[in-house]
């Protein structure tokens, strides 16, 4: 089936899952906005476009967050070059980082970058993340760390990065912020929820003391027994996100 979905003067078709995948996404933007992980009009989200073709959709450059909708999101091949007409650009730059991870982690249809203040101080520690903390500990064992190497991601970096990922879905870029990746929006978001709250708590705790240690043991146990694995628990905390959202302002959905 066909959709009519309008982008500039034209009007192009679309799968019926693309708009789904669009409506899932622009509502994924909302949630960031609720929460406060935004950062003008800069970072990204991305997801990939059911089908057999490798196209991804991402926020149309120079809008924030509360302003995405179905509609304006943008349709790009893997290198980042719009599929159709539309009258907003993209953050060509930006995009390299996902397509990195989008080409070469089949599993990770959906690529979440924020710069929220707590996740940067903690990506430019030299310890980075401590796991010292309810959801820190949830995370031992399960965070890969890339260095930085400038703003710009060039074809050498991309290699790295991805070697530096390797499996694991919460990523702290060093001296930059944070990333999660997932294969469903939800999952990645879980990851990246949980990851953004053991930053949350680090920074409050420094400024108090020195935080508790947890013994390795509690630490594996942790690990083992929660975090942000289980699928029916991602859809589950996602879903009710959404829900808020949707209570609030639906507009998303055009």
């Amino acid at each position: 089936m066909q959709r009519q979905a309008r982008s500039g003067t034209a009007l192009l078709a679309m799968t019926d899952a693309e708009w789904q995948a669009r409506i899932a996404l622009a509502g994924c933007y909302r949630i960031f906005d609720m929460l406060g992980w935004v950062e003008l009009i800069f970072n990204h989200i991305t997801l990939r476009v059911p089908g057999s073709e490798r196209l991804f959709l991402i926020n149309p450059f120079g809008l924030t967050y509360a302003e995405v909708t179905a509609s304006n999101l943008v349709t790009v091949d893997i290198d980042g070059n719009p599929v159709r007409p539309s009258p907003f650009p993209i953050n060509r730059a930006g995009f390299v980082t996902h397509s990195a991870i989008h080409a070469h982690i089949d599993e990770a249809h959906c690529v979440m970058h924020t710069h929220t203040t707590s996740g940067m101080a903690v990506a430019t520690l030299e310890s980075g993340l401590s796991h010292d903390s309810f959801y820190g500990a949830q995370l031992h064992g399960q965070i890969a760390y890339h260095e930085f190497e400038g703003v710009t991601v060039n074809e050498d970096e991309r290699s790295r990065m991805v070697k530096s990922i390797g499996s694991k879905k919460a990523v702290i870029l060093r001296n930059h912020g944070l990333l999660s990746w997932g294969s469903s929006i939800a999952e990645a978001f879980l990851w990246l929820w949980t990851l953004q709250r053991a930053c949350d708590i680090q920074v409050a705790a420094a400024s108090a003391g020195a935080l508790h240690a947890l013994t390795d043991a509690v630490l594996a146990q942790t690990a083992r027994e929660a975090g942000p694995a289980e699928p029916s628990v991602c859809d589950a905390a996602y879903a009710a996100l959404l829900r808020k959202v949707e209570a609030k302002d639906a507009s998303f959905r055009q």
